[in-house]
């Protein structure tokens, strides 16, 4: 196992990151338990989950599968998404899936979350959302924390000087962001300079194959300011292990399958242009020598901007060809060849920064 630098910092984590969105839902515990040990075996060190995974259930397996292992391990978590209350919806696709499906899932409208403070990241809910994670996961601190995502509602400097007296407390290590835009993250770090506050050292953005519009801006920004980068969703929910077809419904039990955080959730990366490049990619790997699956994995590794990638397993021989991916090293002719697949079906335009 390869292990990074977490951007400037003195934090090293293993190339690949164990995401644990799936365990409790998609993978029962028993299995997910047998994930997480084998991912140790392996050398990964470094484990990504969150509070509102399977509103908390996902912590609580973690915490069951790092006890008594926890200072060899890194432990992210987030916070300020929402507090949830309720189960969300549990429909299958059964059949080919419709684009014009209704609109996203909202789990405040199915009775979630409900209270004013419920959610968002204001120092009342974000300093809430950080005990109930430290209690679930059983551990007094956790070694990267990340704000979930944007708060419109909330100043940026409220939920710095919140994140700041975490890290004065002990109770977090190092803090980020997820799924934030570059000028976010260049107004987050510029306000932490000012205050001298700890600053944002990572952030979790997708990024695959069929999603690379970061590498326009904030990959760069994170390059230039020393911010690790440690994507989720590496392979496009699973649409990068070349199984779906778009016209016939997802195996059962695959991410597709399931419903919010299955086709709701990853719903724009089903479209004819992205199955028509994923054939394209197929051919690129076969000439490197590589499943798809492995192809997708390295490629995004090979980015220097990338600390790590988020990605997670449902089985153990999944996360094993996974971890055999980090020993993956492409050709700059394989990587030359996934550039031209990219514009072709993202024509080039006139970008307003030069």
């Amino acid at each position: 196992m390869e292990y990074r630098k977490m951007g400037r910092t003195g934090l090293k984590v293993s190339a690949l990151c164990l995401g644990t969105m799936t365990f409790g839902k998609q993978v029962d515990e028993a299995s997910s338990l047998g994930i997480i040990e084998r991912a140790l075996d392996l050398g990964v060190t470094f484990i990504d989950t969150a509070d509102m995974y399977v509103n908390g259930v996902t912590e609580q397996i973690v915490a069951k599968a790092i006890k008594g292992k926890r200072d060899s391990i890194v432990l992210a978590s987030k916070g300020g998404h929402i507090k949830l209350a309720a189960k969300f919806g549990e429909q299958k696709i059964s059949g080919p899936i419709d684009l014009a499906r209704p609109a996203p899932f909202r789990p405040w409208e199915a009775g979630a979350g409900t209270g004013p403070n419920d959610m968002g990241l204001s120092r009342k809910h974000l300093m809430q959302a950080l005990e109930g994670s430290l209690k679930r996961l059983g551990t007094d601190y956790l070694d990267l924390y990340y704000a979930h995502m944007p708060d419109y509602d909330t100043p940026l400097d409220e939920t710095l000087r919140a994140m700041d007296d975490m890290v004065r407390q002990g109770k977090v290590r190092y803090i980020g962001c997820s799924n934030f835009r570059a000028f976010q993250l260049a107004k987050a770090l510029g306000i932490s300079d000012r205050q001298n506050l700890a600053r944002w050292d990572f952030i979790q953005p997708p990024f695959n194959l069929l999603a690379r519009d970061v590498e326009y801006e904030l990959l760069p920004l994170c390059r230039e300011e020393g911010v690790g980068v440690c994507p989720f969703s590496p392979m496009a929910a699973g649409l990068l292990s070349g199984k779906y077809e778009k016209d016939k419904a997802p195996l059962e039990g695959a991410r597709y399958s399931l419903g919010h955080w299955g086709y709701t959730y990853n719903k724009p990366y089903w479209s004819d242009a992205n199955f028509a490049a994923i054939e394209r990619y197929k051919a690129i790997a076969a000439e490197s020598g590589v499943s798809l699956s492995r192809f997708a994995l390295a490629w995004a590794l090979a980015n220097p901007a990338i600390t790590a990638i988020v990605n997670g397993s449902t089985s153990i021989s999944q996360l094993e060809d996974n971890v055999a991916a980090t020993r993956v090293k492409l050709s700059a002719e394989a990587l030359n060849a996934c550039d031209e697949v990219w514009r072709s079906f993202r024509v080039p335009t006139v970008f307003y920064g030069r």
